[in-house]
């Protein structure tokens, strides 16, 4: 070979060998299942949208070796945050919130596909077909009242979505806005579904009329009406919702004309720093023995193979709702909703 041929020679090798360098650190620009899949270990940036998963975060850092850092955030804020910054992702793995919000994120691009162990056993609808995000749980929503309140304002404790409209409520209901909490926007999409449209949009019209201001945080409700701000409060209920029951001197109403819901999302980041130790999250924190650490009954919806799980809302009493139009139908019916509660929203 004479000199320019070895040249040549010499910088096709090193052309070939940068291409290589590019294609195994990459994630997939398309969101596929990225390339860089190596060991996991380092840090998981993790945006969540409760602190009370610290201790399963801490539980998978003891059992994986891998640390885990991460911040609390609605799911609207993650959403909106994401958009604003470039589609540069804050964390690696977006754990909890409204499965709204996961949907407009897939259609957005903002979500990397995973194919990891275990995602088989959790059934559809309560993951994406295409394994772009998957379900934790079921939120479910009711309201929580302040007995005391309500007996000095010679109220009664409200038993269905049909009595808050009532004005003798006026100014003592609470909701989050549903533009920032995942929870309160399943109401909104919930209701309109089972209501339809046009009366949907009235019955909303008139709560607005009782509602003096939105909040921000998906807990202002419960914490402000058992702190005697309000009298009511339109809240997620969990188990430990439930327990202020025997703490405070408050009431939990499941609704007797049906039970909004709205699955919890989890997903991974598209381009996140560190997928490896996103993936070998997913796949640790679907298995029974973890996935139960959150004491969410409803997982036995998401995943029916798990045992040792009783349900004791019984599905009949959950509305029923087409998961679909979550992430379709949210941009118009915030915008309405915007509308609607003008300079209401966001105190």
């Amino acid at each position: 070979m004479n000199r320019k041929g070895k040249i040549l020679s010499v910088l096709l090798s090193c052309m070939l060998s940068f291409s290589m360098i590019g294609c195994g650190t990459k994630a997939s620009d398309k969101g596929g299942t990225p390339s860089n899949e190596g060991k996991a270990e380092g840090t998981l940036k993790i945006i969540a949208t409760s602190e009370e998963y610290k201790s399963l975060f801490d539980k998978f850092t003891k059992e994986t070796g891998i640390k885990v850092e991460f911040l609390s955030m609605s799911s609207g804020e993650v959403l909106s945050r994401t958009k604003a910054e470039g589609n540069k992702p804050m964390a690696d793995v977006w754990f909890g919130g409204g499965i709204d919000a996961f949907m407009q994120a897939k259609e957005e691009g903002l979500l990397e596909k995973c194919d990891f162990d275990g995602a088989d056993k959790i059934v559809e609808p309560f993951k994406d077909k295409d394994h772009y995000w998957f379900s934790k749980g079921l939120t479910v929503v009711g309201f929580i009242a302040n007995n005391d309140i309500l007996k000095e304002k010679n109220l009664e404790v409200p038993k269905k979505w049909t009595d808050l409209t009532d004005p003798k409520y006026k100014d003592e209901i609470l909701m989050s806005n549903p533009a920032i909490s995942g929870t309160n926007y399943a109401v909104v999409n919930s209701l309109l579904q089972n209501k339809g449209e046009e009366e949907g949009w009235k019955y909303f019209e008139a709560l607005n009329k009782n509602i003096p201001f939105y909040s921000k945080r998906g807990k202002d409700p419960s914490q402000k009406t058992v702190a005697g701000e309000v009298a009511i409060g339109i809240t997620y209920i969990n188990k430990e919702i439930e327990k202020l029951q025997e703490e405070k001197n408050v009431t939990v109403v499941y609704p007797e004309d049906g039970i909004p819901w709205v699955p919890e999302g989890v997903a991974v980041f598209k381009n996140s720093d560190n997928y490896p130790a996103a993936k070998e999250f997913m796949s640790w924190v679907f298995k029974d023995e973890n996935i139960k650490e959150m004491k969410n009954e409803t997982i036995k919806l998401i995943k029916p193979s798990i045992e040792g799980v009783e349900i004791s809302i019984t599905q009949d009493k959950l509305l029923k709702q087409d998961l679909s139009l979550f992430g379709k139908n949210r941009e118009a019916v915030l915008e309405k909703w915007s509308k609607m509660i003008g300079e209401k929203g966001g105190k």
